[in-house]
């Protein structure tokens, strides 16, 4: 049997805040950067990881053997500095707890009673498999099975396939932003899809190229945290700390600065504009339409509260802030309907007038 490569876990920790700070900072749009929380979740999200025991030519031997005897594809390889380890996405999440940790909802990664039985390192070294797995099928926009992904990656650890499964669909949310989806509950069937309605992934026509979903939606949820704007320095503070820089190419994200100001800017998803009388020119960051038109506050802070192991309810200010905007778009929808009603009709009226009343 090939050597597994060794790999570590990652926590980030950022320093916390209280809520009620965001409420007092809408108009000046410069409040502190939110709180994390401590993912415990495995580091195992390939290609992020970096094996500290072993030489990188050790390292990249070891996985190809890996992969090699799992019979699945090698993701791309970069340098392990560049890329930050996925525990730091979660840790970057914009929520600060506002209940006791004996409160908080488990999370998807955290008792699961199969992992006491199988050593951690193997249980990484599965959902990393996994997620390369996944990737290939996102890629090629192909369904997978229960019984495929058992047969092809799982193998000889199938009675653990409720952890490892778990893990990767984790991985794959808060890295790639791409939703591991069940469609059908009998054969076991899942469809990956982009995350939260957002349709953009950032990918391009390589094969080398990884959905970049992830990090979109984790800015967006800062500007939402954020009372709907951010300096730019607090993005780059958030990103920093995951070990993305700007300047630096990074294994999935490219040149950070560049998707940030101007791919997503010019995708609509970003607005990137100067602070009103800024002396030397600052910046900051809003929603673009796109982003308005393809997802919700609401679906984000369901998201973010999700991979917290909480409830949106926990943290009012952002939930109520989410339900006004639910109801301010029924509103739209209600009006648009009233209009388009009224149009209609005044056409059948018309059409009826000029057919009894001839010229």
């Amino acid at each position: 049997m090939p050597r597994a490569p060794k790999r570590r876990r990652y926590t980030l920790e950022i320093t916390e805040a209280e809520e009620e700070d965001y409420s007092s900072s809408s108009s000046t749009c410069s409040s502190s950067f939110p709180s994390s929380f401590s993912s415990t979740s495995s580091s195992s999200c390939y290609p992020l990881l970096s094996s500290n025991p072993s030489t990188p030519e050790e390292e990249e031997k070891e996985e190809e053997e890996v992969h090699a005897a799992a019979g699945t594809p090698r993701p791309p390889q970069s340098s392990p500095s560049a890329c930050a380890p996925p525990t730091a996405f979660a840790a970057a999440a914009p929520l600060s707890q506002s209940s006791s940790p004996e409160e908080e909802g488990p999370s998807t990664s955290r008792a699961l009673p199969d992992t006491e039985s199988l050593p951690r390192n193997v249980i990484d070294d599965k959902v990393a498999d996994l997620v390369g797995f996944l990737l290939l099928k996102y890629r090629t926009k192909e369904l997978t099975t229960r019984v495929e992904m058992l047969s092809s990656i799982i193998r000889e650890h199938q009675d653990h396939f409720a952890v490892i499964f778990s893990e990767a669909s984790e991985c794959m949310q808060l890295v790639y932003g791409i939703d591991v989806k069940e469609v059908d509950p009998t054969s076991h069937t899942y469809v990956l899809g982009t995350n939260l309605g957002l349709t953009y992934d950032g990918m391009v026509s390589n094969e080398h190229s990884m959905p970049k979903t992830g990090l979109l939606i984790l800015i967006l949820s800062i500007i939402f945290s954020q009372d709907d704007c951010v300096p730019e320095e607090k993005i780059w503070e958030a990103l920093n700390a995951m070990g993305v820089h700007a300047g630096m190419e990074h294994c999935i994200f490219g040149e950070p600065r560049e998707l940030l100001t101007k791919v997503w800017v010019q995708e609509q998803y970003l607005e990137y504009r100067q602070v009103r009388n800024s002396e030397p020119a600052r910046y900051e960051f809003l929603w673009g339409p796109r982003a308005h038109a393809e997802t919700t506050k609401l679906k984000v802070l369901e998201f973010m509260a999700q991979i917290n192991g909480s409830d949106p309810r926990s943290f009012p200010h952002w939930y109520e802030e989410a339900l006004r905007e639910e109801e301010q778009r029924a509103q739209a929808r209600i009006s648009t309907t009233h209009d388009t009603t009224a149009m209609a009709s005044a056409s059948s009226s018309a059409m009826s007038s000029s057919f009894f009343c001839p010229q």
